[in-house]
């Protein structure tokens, strides 16, 4: 049913928690799973913290750290970094590898009516070539 899931990584509590959930889909169905980290192009606003937060290396580290976890898991990962708009780039990669399945963690920033028409989330939900799941 899910021959590939793409799994979006970021350093969130979030993305931590929706991993259980991606292991147990990917293992109940025999599934390809890709992890994706999105950069966001640095903007001349971007502090320094969030440019240390998004360097090469970190992101490196980041899917270096998902792919283990899966991998004690018996899971096998592949890691992809893109940057961009995170909702396009995460449909845009969703579509390359022909994605059965995406899964996000949310993490409930755009509750306000204003603010749920710009999240992530609402945006991969609306944009999205396949089914996606939101793990709160």
């Amino acid at each position: 049913m899910f021959k590939t899931v793409l799994f979006t990584v970021d350093q969130s509590r979030e993305t931590r928690e929706a991993a259980d959930v991606v292991a147990n889909i990917v293992q109940k169905y025999e599934s390809r799973l890709i992890l994706l980290s999105v950069v966001e192009p640095p903007t001349a606003e971007a502090t320094v913290v969030e440019n240390m937060m998004t360097s090469p290396e970190a992101i490196a580290e980041l899917l270096k750290n998902a792919q283990d976890l899966f991998t004690e898991q018996g899971i096998k990962a592949e890691a992809i970094e893109r940057e961009g708009k995170p909702a396009f780039t995460i449909c845009d990669v969703a579509d390359e590898i022909g994605a059965d399945l995406i899964i996000m963690g949310c993490r409930g920033i755009g509750l306000t009516e204003d603010g749920a028409a710009e999240s992530v989330t609402n945006r991969v939900i609306n944009l999205s070539p396949c089914p996606v799941l939101i793990v709160p």
